[in-house]
């Protein structure tokens, strides 16, 4: 091709920016809600064919280029929209459970494991505070729970005996979540937000039981938290990481615009705050049911919390169920070898 015509193409690209953000204007209205007009409709499916035609021409001219990027995101959201299967709760549930947890899972990876070595280092530096300044511990615990520790009690003790369980299963779900939901929404600031949850966490778990085990309660708390902690802990990590997610998207845009990089953050990893949800639930039912009953001994709470644990982390994985990616991997090779 000459370089007359290839100028002549980029120019022709650079006059189709006004339709790629009419067919993007389109994607979004028809992402949204359940009911569309079949003209709209059909309007996206020309567009996709265009989308498709001018990726082509972009990646011969421009590869690598930010138009070129753009292109991809808007076909690759296209495609998804026309290939969406129709709307149902329990599919669209089947399908995070199935697909999206396990391959958001995987691109979280290194934030998830960045995250817990935060949470970890953290509390033992909390511990390592108190147990070296048990002063400070106005700073993590309240004057209240810190005179029933002294007393030789935990807070915990007969919590029943005030709260019914089904309310404390409530209450207690309501402030994970809130907690998980605020891990994630700072992560807008530039990931700094979450850092900062995550640590004041960390350092306040690690100086709760460093207090404690000054006045020989440690294993008693260890005991309060043994069937729920692991989940809930963990849950509270997915959740930072998905924030510090949202801040890297903001500090390096990979696709495109900030916007347009934070954006497709978003909507990739508000769906995993659904799966820690639901973890979060079951947290909730076990804290208000078995935590708080003195009636379930060290070793069943350890159990409980041990096999729950590795439900979730199986689920993360995708070992608990066969998702429909992996599937389609293993017919493509049969296929192969056939």
């Amino acid at each position: 091709m000459t370089a007359g015509a290839d100028e002549s193409l980029r120019g022709w690209l650079g006059r189709r920016i006004g339709v790629w953000q009419q067919i993007e204007g389109r994607t979004q209205r028809l992402a949204r809600g359940r009911k569309h007009e079949v003209d709209e409709a059909n309007a996206l499916v020309d567009g996709y064919r265009m989308l498709a035609r001018d990726l082509a021409v972009a990646r011969h001219l421009l590869p690598g280029s930010r138009v070129t990027r753009f292109l991809e995101n808007q076909y690759l959201r296209a495609h998804a929209l026309l290939a969406r299967p129709a709307n149902s709760l329990w599919a669209d549930l089947v399908t995070l459970l199935v697909d999206d947890v396990p391959a958001i899972t995987r691109e979280l990876s290194s934030y998830i494991i960045a995250v817990a070595a935060l949470f970890v280092l953290s509390g033992l530096a909390g511990a390592w505070l108190i147990m070296t300044y048990p002063e400070l511990v106005t700073l993590i615990a309240s004057e209240q729970m810190i005179a029933t520790v002294e007393g030789g009690n935990l807070w915990t003790d007969d919590i029943l005996n005030i709260v019914p369980s089904s309310m404390l299963s409530v209450q207690i779900l309501a402030n994970n979540v809130a907690v998980s939901l605020f891990a994630y929404g700072v992560g807008v600031i530039f990931g700094l937000g979450t850092f900062y949850i995550i640590a004041l966490n960390g350092l306040m778990i690690g100086g709760i039981f460093a207090f404690t085990y000054q006045h020989n309660l440690a294993m008693k708390l260890l005991e309060f938290v043994a069937a729920h902690g692991p989940v809930e802990l963990t849950t509270i990590c997915l959740a930072g990481a998905a924030g510090a997610a949202l801040g890297e998207a903001l500090i390096r845009p990979r696709a495109g615009t900030r916007a347009e990089s934070f954006r497709l953050a978003v909507a990739r990893t508000s769906r995993y705050l659904v799966f820690c949800a639901l973890l979060l639930v079951v947290c909730g039912f076990i804290e208000g049911y078995v935590s708080p009953n003195d009636s379930y001994p060290l070793a069943s709470r350890a159990v409980i919390g041990l096999a729950w644990w590795m439900i979730a982390m199986m689920a993360m994985t995708g070992v608990l169920y066969r998702s429909r990616e992996r599937a389609l991997g293993v017919q493509t090779r049969r296929r192969a070898r056939i």
